[in-house]
């Protein structure tokens, strides 16, 4: 089953993700795929993507897979996020690939994957979302 990624940026329109320029491109209960452009405005004194940006459109991504996933009626939260950046992403778009490691009644666990324009890892986040419902 895939799902239209228009529907889910409708979803985060308003928030940081939109204000962050995330643009969601692809979208299944198993895969969730993100993009954002490189600006000056997310990065570090030194040229590179802030960690924090690449955290939080993890995190977005992160999130947005799990709403996917979940039950009518439920809604979700982030409990725990772990980061490892490997290379400075400098120019170009920057891609998040969320997948599941597990999907459970009570919490969520993805990893995702975000990589520059030509494929080269700079980070890889495995979060916790909590189900609420």
């Amino acid at each position: 089953m895939t799902v239209d990624p228009a529907v889910i940026s409708e979803r985060f329109r308003g928030t940081l993700a939109e204000l962050l320029g995330v643009r969601f491109v692809e979208a299944s209960p198993d895969c969730l795929v993100a993009e954002l452009p490189y600006r000056e405005e997310l990065t570090t004194v030194g040229g590179s993507l802030h960690g924090g940006t690449l955290m939080a459109f993890a995190d977005t991504v992160g999130a947005a897979a799990t709403m996917l996933n979940l039950p009518p009626g439920a809604s979700t939260t982030t409990v725990e996020s772990k980061t490892n950046f490997f290379a400075a992403g400098r120019s170009g778009t920057v891609r998040a690939e969320a997948t599941p490691l597990h999907r459970g009644r009570r919490t969520m666990v993805w990893q995702t994957r975000v990589t520059d324009h030509v494929g080269r890892l700079l980070s890889l986040t495995i979060q916790t979302q909590l189900v609420l419902t």
